[in-house]
C-alpha cells in the first residue's frame, strides 16, 4: 500500500490507472469511480459479469475461547443462525440504538470470526470489540487486518463461469463460503455481493491480488463484462434497495427505520443497542426507508426534500440515475405520519424544482442473489 495524501491506495491501484479508471476519494481510500462509463458498466453487471475492487472495505479477525459467543454479545444478528463455513450480516450499534457500522461476519468456527466491516468505520468496530473483550473476554484477540486481504466482488448471471474458468469453486448457498487455493495462494470465496445480482466475493491475500485480478478481468471481458467502479456499484445497490453507512445507516438512523430488523436476534439476552432498540420497536419508527422513482424529468441526490399533498415528508438519502429502469430514482426516509402507501405520487425539490416521483417499496429491481 501507498499513501497519496491522505488516501490510501489498494493493491490495485496501478491495474485501475493503467486501465483508464477515473479515481475519487471514498472512506479514505483512492477508488476508482468508472473506467468505460457508469452506464456501460451497470448494464454490463445485469446482463453478464462486473469486475469490481472492493478493497478499502476493512478486516478484522477475533479468535480465542468464546469468539462467536462474544460477537454475539456484540453485535445485532445471531451468529448462531449459522454455522461455520457461512456468513452472516449483522449491525453494530451504539448504547442508542444507532448503527456505528453494517458488517459482514464470517463464522470459522465456535473460536474464530473473521469481520469485513465499512473502510471509514473498521477501526471504530476494533475499538469497541477491544474494549469489550479487555472487560468480559481477555481471552479473546481482536487484530485489525485492514490491509491483509484484498476483497474483489465478481458479480453478475456470468459470475459462476467466471470462477469456474479459474479452477475456483462455485457451488455455495447463498452466504456460504470455502476457503481454498489458487496457483499456490491463499483466497477466501463467499456467494455474496452488494448488486442485487448472483455473484461472488472472492478474498486473496494482499500481495496476490494483482495476480487474481488479472486473470478475473480477462474472463469478465472475454464474457462481454465490464470492469466497475464505485458509480455502477452504488447505482446496482440503490435499485436493489441496500443501505450505505452514512446514507441509509448511521448513528443517527437506526435499523427499523432502514428496513433492517430482519438483522437483528430480538430474542438474544444481549448486544449493544438492545434496549434502546427493543423500546424503539415497540413505540415503533417514526419514519421508515422508502424508494423513489422518477415519473417526470430529473435525476435525484441525496439531502433532497420530499413533499406529498403541500408538505414536507421526509428527505432522501441517495439519489442516481437507475441504467435499468431508465429513470432518475432514489432512497429516501418519509415520516409515516404522513399516511403515504406504495404507488402513491410524491415529488422532490431539485435545485428549486419539483420533480414528480411515485413511492415504492424497495427493492426497484428483481433480486437475483439466490
Amino acid at each position: 500500500m501507498t499513501d497519496t495524501g491522505d488516501l490510501y491506495e489498494g493493491p490495485l491501484h496501478s491495474r485501475h490507472a493503467d486501465a483508464g479508471a477515473t479515481f475519487a476519494p471514498f472512506g479514505g481510500w483512492s477508488m476508482p469511480v468508472q473506467y468505460s462509463g457508469t452506464v456501460a458498466e451497470h448494464t454490463a453487471t445485469r446482463a453478464s459479469v462486473g469486475l469490481f475492487d472492493v478493497s478499502h472495505l476493512g478486516k478484522a479477525l477475533l479468535t480465542g475461547p468464546g469468539a462467536a459467543e462474544f460477537v454475539n454479545s456484540c453485535f445485532t444478528n445471531d451468529i448462531d443462525r449459522i454455522s461455520a463455513g457461512s456468513a452472516q450480516y449483522t449491525l453494530c450499534c451504539d448504547d442508542r440504538g444507532g448503527v456505528v457500522d453494517d458488517l459482514i461476519a464470517y463464522r470459522v468456527s465456535d473460536e474464530e470470526i473473521f469481520l469485513i466491516p465499512n473502510a471509514a468505520n473498521t477501526a471504530e468496530v476494533v475499538r469497541m470489540l477491544q474494549a469489550a473483550a479487555a472487560e468480559r473476554a481477555p481471552g479473546i484477540t481482536i487484530t485489525d487486518q485492514h490491509r491483509s486481504r484484498a476483497v474483489i466482488a465478481v458479480q453478475g448471471p456470468r459470475s459462476g463461469e467466471v470462477l469456474t474458468a479459474l479452477g475456483l469453486p462455485t457451488d455455495l448457498d447463498y452466504m456460504a463460503y470455502v476457503d481454498a487455493d489458487w496457483n499456490g495462494s491463499f483466497v477466501r470465496i463467499c456467494r455474496t455481493g452488494y448488486t442485487g445480482e448472483y455473484g461472488f466475493e472472492v478474498l486473496p491475500e494482499w500481495e496476490h491480488a494483482g495476480a487474481l485480478w488479472d486473470a478475473l478481468a480477462e474472463q469478465v471481458l472475454a464474457r462481454e463484462g465490464a470492469l466497475c467502479g464505485l458509480g455502477a456499484r452504488d447505482s446496482l445497490r440503490t435499485e436493489a434497495g441496500y443501505p450505505l453507512h452514512g446514507n441509509e445507516l448511521s448513528v443517527d438512523l437506526n435499523p427499523l427505520e432502514a428496513r433492517c430488523a430482519w438483522a437483528i436476534g430480538w430474542d438474544k439476552p444481549g448486544f449493544w443497542g438492545r434496549e434502546a432498540l427493543l423500546q424503539k420497536k415497540e413505540a415503533g419508527p417514526a419514519r421508515r426507508m422508502y424508494a423513489l422513482e422518477v415519473t417526470g424529468r430529473g435525476v435525484l441526490r441525496a439531502g433532497q426534500t420530499v413533499r406529498a399533498g403541500g408538505r414536507d415528508v421526509g428527505v432522501t438519502s441517495s439519489g442516481t440515475f437507475s441504467p435499468t429502469l431508465k429513470t432518475g430514482i432514489a432512497l429516501a426516509f418519509i415520516e409515516l405520519d404522513a399516511g403515504l402507501k406504495k404507488n402513491d405520487e410524491v415529488v422532490v425539490d431539485v435545485r428549486g424544482r419539483e420533480v414528480a416521483c411515485r413511492l415504492a417499496v424497495p427493492p426497484l429491481i428483481e433480486i437475483r442473489t439466490r
